[in-house]
């Protein structure tokens, strides 16, 4: 029988993880995460009061933050924040501004921007310098297979004896060995390594970090070998809680205006096109 914690988890997948209704091919494949309840109604914040709103992101993390061929910040964090202005009708106020990542703690101590932006780790340590609005994407676990595979949910019972690649010490082999303990996992030192062995089908499947993976799917060097297949698995006890928009402590009524935002985006379905737009293949 499947352990109470794997069928509490893959629950959690069904209830967070629902598909989108698109159009053409994508429709068949593509899910996007939904994190927001439709039912749930924020109030409108006023911000009447809010001289300007300067986000500040990263200029090398695509496809999140990155200098396009004109030298211009692009990415999805960037239309994210456009889209933000956008539904709290401040669009006039609104800044983004890209710099390294090593400088953006040091840029918001001292009062350059309002918002980070940038991939910052929820975690006890980062809650004594921000608050943070609710997460705005989750990086799930995921299984990729090869495409004549028949595995499919549900599958702690689908990899039972099958070899499924994994990183070594990673959060995912832990989740792994917890959640699927009849497969047969091998463990890798390098991630190309691991892929290439899939592709060329030693192994029966792999197990990671759905966005790296959906990279790998979508590119050339998986040939168009493999699938993902069941999930995506939520686990924030080990993937940790996803990304949030981070503001200094005193501001914190900043991060509940952009929890109204992320929500009206979310249900309008702007994240949706976003999403899509910059992870054409679909982690969810």
């Amino acid at each position: 029988m499947m352990p109470k914690l794997a069928a509490a988890l893959v629950l959690l997948v069904h209830m967070l993880c629902l598909p989108a209704a698109l159009s053409g091919a994508q429709a068949q494949e593509a899910a996007i995460p939904a994190y927001w309840d439709e039912k749930e109604r924020l109030p409108k914040p006023d911000l009447s009061s809010l001289g300007r709103l300067r986000f500040l992101t990263t200029i090398d993390f695509p496809p999140f933050n990155f200098l396009d061929g004109d030298g211009r910040l692009a990415g999805f964090h960037v239309e994210l924040a456009r889209a933000i202005c956008r539904e709290l009708d401040i669009v006039a106020r609104c800044q983004i501004q890209g710099l390294p990542w090593g400088e953006l703690d040091a840029a918001m101590e001292a009062e350059q921007g309002e918002a980070l932006l940038a991939a910052t780790a929820v975690t006890a340590q980062t809650r004594e310098r921000y608050a943070f609005s609710r997460p705005y994407l989750r990086f799930p676990a995921r299984f990729a297979v090869p495409r004549a595979s028949t595995m499919a949910e549900p599958m702690h019972a689908a990899v039972r004896g099958k070899r499924i690649g994994v990183l070594a010490r990673s959060a995912h082999e832990t989740m792994l060995r917890r959640y699927f303990p009849e497969a047969r996992p091998v463990t890798y030192t390098r991630v190309d390594w691991l892929y290439d062995d899939l592709r060329e089908g030693k192994l029966d499947g792999a197990f990671g970090d759905g966005m790296q993976l959906s990279f790998w799917l979508a590119g050339s060097n998986a040939k168009n070998c493999c699938r993902f297949a069941g999930g995506p698995y939520l686990a924030p006890e080990f993937l940790g809680h996803g990304l949030a928009i981070a503001v200094r402590q005193q501001d914190a009524a900043l991060a509940r205006a952009f929890d109204y935002a992320l929500r009206e985006i979310g249900v309008k379905g702007v994240f949706a096109e976003l999403y899509l737009k910059y992870f054409p293949v679909s982690f969810y």
